[in-house]
């Protein structure tokens, strides 16, 4: 886990020494109006621990130089409560906090992203989440249905005269709405917070 903390250290690091000159001009029909992407929680996958079978692809659209739409299709499984942050929580990964077996998650967020200042922007995610869980066979026990939403600070960083971009954010995720959980799940999500700090590495290629 410290790996990971590192690792995102090190991200934000590099992209401080970076050109910083990242809004596009309000008036300026010249710039990219597409793009597509993706987020570094895709590097999820090689945790050894609790690998969630993570993907992401987002769609974008810059309907003026401060206003940004996407569509994020989405789908991670996990094994212990959401409420468990991983950055800097022990306890996530062990045994005594684990589910009986594990949830799918698949779905699709709708994101609104406004820029202040430069490249600084606010972002609103809104995920809403269809659910599959199993037990430790891997069957089915049950279904469900999660929104989950992040709400973001950032900012956006252009690559290669604008060809690709990173934006490294802090956050905030959660759950405002959950259907009930099966027996066993319940009881050790119910010990956890429903919304949770979440850093992020979003990057994407503009068309």
């Amino acid at each position: 886990m410290q790996k990971k903390v590192l690792f995102i250290g090190f991200v934000l690091l590099m992209t401080s020494t970076l050109q910083l000159k990242a809004q596009y001009a309000k008036t300026d029909s010249t710039y990219k109006k597409w793009f597509v992407g993706s987020t570094m929680f895709l590097l999820g996958n090689l945790d050894k621990v609790n690998p969630p079978g993570f993907a992401q692809l987002n769609l974008g659209y810059r309907i003026t130089g401060k206003d940004v739409i996407s569509l994020e299709l989405i789908t991670w499984k996990h094994a212990w409560p959401l409420g468990i942050n991983p950055f800097y929580n022990k306890v996530y990964g062990t045994p005594e906090e684990k589910f009986p077996g594990y949830i799918r998650e698949h779905g699709f967020g709708l994101a609104y992203q406004r820029y202040f200042w430069k490249g600084l922007y606010a972002a609103v995610h809104v995920a809403p989440m269809w659910q599959t869980y199993k037990n430790e066979n891997g069957n089915k026990v049950g279904d469900g249905f999660i929104i989950f939403n992040t709400y973001r600070v950032g900012y956006h960083i252009k690559l290669f005269k604008d060809r690709f971009f990173i934006e490294p954010s802090l956050g905030v995720a959660g759950r405002p709405y959950f259907t009930e959980m099966p027996d066993g799940f319940k009881e050790k999500d119910d010990k956890w917070p429903k919304w949770t700090p979440e850093p992020g590495l979003h990057f994407g290629f503009n068309f």
